[in-house]
């Protein structure tokens, strides 16, 4: 099953949710790669990047990724439709609004889920967002800015009527951040608010929960974030489950090592060994944890993470991977 934008049809009704610092590039092209899931670039400051900020350009690369999918954030109109401009020109086939990041640095520039204390600056951000693009306009954001303010569905029906062709809503306000139990059935009247496809956000880590999340709220899809950290492969198992009810396993512990190696050779490429190695870090943290459990991976994780030579920390990620392989023979023989 798949949704529509107009002539643009998503990969999947499963998507990796734009993270700040994890879904560069690199980790894009390897969600891609291990399954069909649609993805969404990190948040790209609309100013910065039509300014050609060397740093934000880096965060709006989409080579390769089909149809490319690029996020936006800003509180100045006029940098949104120049930067919606520049997304088209640069290939993006969406580009989604920011309009949920809870970060006390972006809300404090009056970014992200800031935009929905401010309903006339935000529909402004909307509107001039949707003249600078030729192509589909996506929307993300929260339930609301706090209990008192559970303005979603409203804004939902002034995106639409401005021609935002998607929304996507975390189930929690920007003040819970990301604390408490994401409210699944809250996003229940922003679905029913507006014709257009609503996703479902928040505490999806599986098939069970991705299935719950679309019973409670009704949406179209459900934007997986956190638990595909170190596990690339989740959203094509949530997908499988969705669509028939069954769990893949995860890919052998060959394949995984597989997976690893060409994922961190295009960080390296990326970002450089210098800088490649630490951002790297929090996907390594990951890759530990989805394989050897948190527990268990805690003191490797540890060491591993420290390392800042890139042919140390690959070499001691074969010695794990190799290790388990080997096992895995044994006990098979």
């Amino acid at each position: 099953m798949t949704i529509s934008l107009g002539s643009t049809i998503l990969n999947s009704r499963v998507l990796l949710a734009p993270m700040s610092g994890v879904t560069d590039l690199a980790f894009r092209q390897c969600v891609s790669k291990v399954s069909s899931a649609q993805v969404v670039s990190e948040m790209v400051a609309s100013e910065e990047w039509v300014k050609a900020r060397p740093d934000v350009l880096l965060r709006a690369e989409g080579a390769g990724l089909t149809p490319f999918m690029l996020q936006l954030a800003g509180r100045d109109p006029h940098w949104m439709r120049e930067g919606a401009k520049l997304a088209c020109e640069a290939g993006a086939d969406i580009v989604d609004i920011n309009m949920g990041c809870p970060s006390r640095q972006v809300t404090g520039g009056l970014s992200g889920s800031a935009l929905m204390r401010d309903e006339a600056l935000a529909e402004s951000i909307i509107a001039a967002t949707c003249e600078g693009s030729s192509k589909p306009v996506t929307l993300k954001m929260r339930l609301g800015w706090d209990d008192d303010s559970l303005n979603a569905p409203h804004l939902a029906c002034v995106a639409q009527g401005l021609g935002v062709q998607m929304i996507t809503v975390h189930g929690r306000t920007r003040c819970q951040f990301y604390k408490g139990k994401a409210n699944w059935q809250a996003i229940a009247e922003t679905v029913s608010a507006v014709d257009i496809p609503v996703l479902v956000n928040g505490d999806i880590i599986d098939g069970e929960t991705a299935k719950a999340a679309l019973e409670a709220s009704g949406a179209a899809g459900v934007m997986v974030g956190r638990a595909a950290v170190g596990r690339p492969w989740l959203l094509g198992q949530i997908a499988g489950y969705l669509d028939h009810g069954t769990w893949a396993p995860d890919p052998c512990r060959k394949a995984q090592w597989q997976i690893f190696q060409d994922w961190y050779a295009a960080c390296l490429a990326l970002y450089g060994d210098y800088l490649g190695v630490r951002v790297g870090r929090k996907h390594i943290a990951g890759f530990i944890e989805s394989f050897m459990g948190v527990q268990a991976g805690r003191e490797m994780r540890a060491q591993i993470c420290r390392s800042h030579n890139p042919q140390v920390v690959l070499a001691a990620m074969q010695e794990m991977y190799e290790t388990q392989i080997q096992q895995a023979q044994q006990e098979a023989a």
